[in-house]
């Protein structure tokens, strides 16, 4: 007589809060008041910039994390982006006090963001759809990762490597901004059809 062999079913992470790759964005948040800190108070810029490739390892590593162990929750999709905005923002806001020019990428970083998100929200109460990261979302991450990192550890960077970085990252936020804007719409129109 055989016993017969119970398949077993794979975890569903879709809602679950307290998954390793939500950890580790939680642990890039935690690391904002360190940055601040080493670059504020401790004038260290090499620090604070390797301590922001610290927190964009566990950036990568939480998305692989997720992908290969099939641990994408819903959660997860608005933490992951709150995160990468938090240091971001906060990391740009501490280099305005060198480069007031940055003020233009923060202040786009902040209405692409805002724009988004309200979009995002409205289309997941409408559709029960959570809208994940799309590849251009991603570039705009490293774009805006190489602006930070250069200008927090190249102390003395010139002024036109700096301007050339800056319109560049304005360039790839615009380009993800029009796109996340067309996929939004479509997303709408076709829930309304």
């Amino acid at each position: 007589m055989q016993k017969s062999k119970k398949s077993v079913q794979p975890i569903d992470y879709s809602h679950k809060i307290l998954t390793v790759p939500n950890i580790l964005s939680l642990l890039r948040i935690a690391l904002i008041p360190l940055l601040c800190v080493l670059y504020f108070a401790k004038k260290d810029g090499l620090a604070a910039g390797i301590l922001l490739g610290v927190s964009a390892l566990t950036d990568v590593i939480d998305g692989f994390i997720a992908r290969r162990f099939n641990m994408i929750s819903n959660f997860g999709k608005a933490l992951d982006p709150v995160a990468d905005k938090m240091t971001q923002g906060v990391v740009l806001i501490c280099l305005l006090t060198r480069f007031p020019y940055l003020a233009v990428v923060v202040a786009l970083l902040i209405i692409k963001e805002v724009t988004t998100g309200a979009v995002n929200l409205h289309i997941a109460k409408k559709t029960g759809i959570v809208n994940g990261a799309e590849w251009h979302g991603k570039l705009t991450t490293v774009v805006l990762f190489l602006l930070m990192f250069v200008h927090l550890v190249w102390f003395e960077i010139t002024s036109t490597v700096s301007y050339i970085m800056a319109a560049f990252c304005l360039a790839v936020m615009l380009f993800s901004f029009v796109l996340y804007g067309v996929k939004n719409h479509k997303l709408l129109k076709n829930h309304k059809e």
